[in-house]
């Protein structure tokens, strides 16, 4: 597969850990001790990695579990009026943490993140309801941000400024399962690659690879086409799955 994008949208690929039963979170990484490579983070993030991505979106509640610990954001009491539009500043890092956050309600202190060996630049999605005093306190942290839709974000648009204005040819999908869902019904998913644990959980509860938030995104069947299977991980036993996605 080939993994530049065409026209006006980088190449997307959605990369996710599951257990056996499809869930992204929960009990069953409790018993995955003995497992000690991470292949998820090598063919992803790791120095021979396969897509060579400029950044990874994920969701604000995968962003508040990982990074921002559900903390509220610490908004400025008084600020300089904020121009409407885009925010854009750092342009030329060679990785960004790209998190969807519509309402402006995440807790950061820093416009910088870590994730195991990788070090990103902060870029936050925002909508039209982020109030002003939301991007004074992104600005006064030197966040850049995007707003990309009135109520919900536009992930088209989203795709097309990250190439014009961060020069992205290829993105990651991250998570969690409503934003993998709600993209991948726009169409503009190339590919799904997940590995696969040897564990479940049997959860109800918890998020799987892909969820239908009501009013987001439609429940509706999609087809996608196998193109690899290997086995990674310690001992091989862990399962590398590729699909390419058909958009047609």
């Amino acid at each position: 597969m080939g993994w530049r994008g065409e026209g006006a949208k980088p190449y997307v690929f959605c990369h996710m850990e599951t257990s056996l039963d499809g869930k992204i979170m929960g009990r069953f990484w409790d018993v995955l001790g003995d497992l000690d490579e991470n292949p998820f983070y090598d063919v992803a993030f790791g120095p021979d990695r396969v897509w060579p991505m400029g950044g990874w979106i994920s969701g604000r509640v995968t962003t508040d579990d990982n990074f921002t610990d559900h903390a509220e954001p610490a908004l400025p009491e008084a600020w300089d009026p904020v121009p409407e539009g885009d925010f854009l500043c750092d342009t030329g890092e060679p990785m960004y943490y790209i998190s969807i956050d519509p309402h402006g309600r995440l807790g950061w202190t820093s416009d910088r993140i870590r994730y195991r060996d990788t070090d990103a630049k902060v870029l936050e999605v925002l909508t039209e309801q982020a109030s002003e005093r939301y991007r004074a306190f992104l600005r006064g942290l030197s966040i850049p941000y995007l707003v990309c839709g009135e109520e919900t974000v536009d992930f088209s648009a989203l795709l097309g400024r990250l190439r014009d204005d961060f020069g992205m040819d290829c993105v990651m999908l991250g998570g969690g399962g409503t934003v993998n869902w709600s993209m991948l019904c726009q169409g503009i998913v190339d590919e799904v690659s997940v590995v696969v644990d040897p564990s479940a959980d049997g959860s109800t509860e918890t998020q799987t690879l892909f969820m239908a938030a009501p009013g987001l995104a439609p429940v509706e069947p999609h087809r996608f086409h196998l193109e690899s299977v290997e086995r990674v991980g310690t001992g091989g036993e862990q399962v590398w799955l590729r699909y390419s996605v058909d958009n047609g």
